[in-house]
């Protein structure tokens, strides 16, 4: 749909890229090899972005560091689109409903580092879940949304155990009570 809308896919991927997680960083050589396109197709649509004011750059060395500009105007609802566009905002509002004592949700791998993916990792952390309703949960929003989720449960007590999962795996907290 959003390609559509948007019709060049070399932009729709670094809106994704970088509205999905304000926090990622990219330089044009490495988006090269990560999207499989030529440096010139990437590096105008970079500079559109750029001109248009939704991304800041940083010069590292002899390279120019890409972000997504958090300050834009439009910042909040170029993400809100692409939050719809992922499905993410039904996964948060289904999932956060009725499950139990839910504190925060994160979205982990390739979708946390602003790839679209068929696949959605999800972290739930929080007290007594109601693992059967969101089984149920999961399974609806799979065929609303025409994607994969996968999911890991970890109650508050857990997840200050296993805190190295979020350091060593790209995560984004998406939700918190």
């Amino acid at each position: 749909m959003l390609e559509s809308l948007i019709t060049s896919k070399t932009r729709v991927k670094l809106l994704l890229k970088f509205f999905l997680n304000s926090n990622e960083t990219a330089y044009l050589r490495g988006l090269e090899s990560e999207f499989g396109e030529s440096s010139n197709a990437i590096r105008v649509e970079l500079n559109r972005l750029e001109n248009a004011g939704l991304l800041r750059t940083n010069k590292s060395g002899n390279k120019k560091i890409y972000q997504a500009n958090t300050k834009h105007p439009l910042y909040g609802d170029i993400n809100n689109i692409l939050m719809k566009y992922t499905g993410l905002d039904h996964i948060i509002e289904k999932v956060t409903k009725g499950l139990g004592d839910i504190k925060k949700v994160y979205i982990s791998g390739d979708i946390a580092k602003g790839k679209n993916t068929e696949i959605i990792d999800l972290i739930l952390v929080g007290n007594n879940i109601d693992r059967n309703y969101l089984l149920k949960v999961i399974e609806k929003t799979e065929r609303l949304i025409d994607r994969k989720i996968r999911f890991l449960l970890f109650s508050e007590n857990e997840i200050k155990k296993n805190e190295k999962i979020f350091i060593s795996s790209p995560s984004l907290l998406i939700w918190q009570k």
